[in-house]
């Protein structure tokens, strides 16, 4: 019983420092994230492209190569 003590008593201290911390951490403003997630968006769809063009010319070159 006096392991479970300790290991909600342990629990509690480290929710509380979590707590803590977020706490010193600067968080951004609404309009900082929104033209954070704007960038990200826009460069997952050009990454996105790109693989998909270079899929379609590997798959135009493995083509050719087996006909």
């Amino acid at each position: 019983m006096n392991k479970l003590v300790q290991s909600v008593g342990n629990l509690k201290a480290f929710v509380g420092e979590v707590k803590v911390e977020l706490l010193k951490c600067s968080w951004p403003s609404r309009k900082e994230l929104f033209g954070q997630s704007v960038v990200v968006i826009i460069s997952v769809i050009i990454l996105g492209a790109f693989v998909g063009v270079c899929d379609l010319v590997n798959v135009g070159l493995l083509k050719f190569v087996i006909h």
